[in-house]
């Protein structure tokens, strides 16, 4: 007999265990419950829809490798941020060592990956700026203000202190006043 109440999601961790230890569709399952996040946050660090696609495809293969890194310290979306991050780094060097350092910060994601509250020209300007940063400081400004997360959050996802991320911010903010 149907009690009419719907089936609970499965949890992440339970599409994890099963995911490594061989279940196909747990996999196919997590893979496509998180592409959204892996492409937004891509997005986010590449500026470009393209590069972002590329890098959401590389991170949803990778992840049949390294699933079984995962040890549960802290909560799922922070590993995967972590390792789209990497997955962006990587790229970005591969481009560099190649010589293909094209504009890669010219083309700016849809205004729906932006801050809504910024005009659409100086958010632009802004983004393409926030790029240029050192790695650290893009890190700690795009997780702050483009995610929305505290600065203990975005620690977590940056591997240091909450302190350590404000510093970024402050050296980021005085890097960009020179840049605009």
């Amino acid at each position: 007999m149907n009690s009419g109440v719907l089936d609970a999601p499965v949890p992440d961790e339970t599409l994890i265990a099963r995911a490594v230890g061989g279940d196909r569709h747990a996999f196919g399952e997590l893979v496509e419950r998180h592409y959204n996040f892996i492409f937004r946050t891509a997005c986010k660090w590449c500026g470009k829809v393209s590069d972002a696609e590329d890098v959401a495809q590389d991170v949803c293969i990778k992840l049949a490798s390294i699933l079984n890194s995962f040890d549960g310290r802290s909560a799922f979306t922070s590993w995967l941020y972590r390792v789209t991050l990497n997955a962006v780094r990587d790229m970005q060097r591969a481009r560099s060592r190649r010589g293909r350092n094209a504009d890669r910060y010219a083309e700016v994601a849809p205004d729906e990956y932006l801050p809504e509250q910024e005009d659409a020209a100086t958010s632009k300007e802004l983004w393409t700026a926030v790029r240029k940063l050192p790695e650290q400081q893009r890190d700690a400004v795009l997780l702050i203000y483009a995610e929305g997360m505290s600065h203990a959050e975005a620690g977590v996802i940056m591997g240091c202190k909450e302190a350590t991320v404000s510093w970024h911010i402050h050296e980021a903010k005085k890097t960009l006043r020179g840049l605009l």
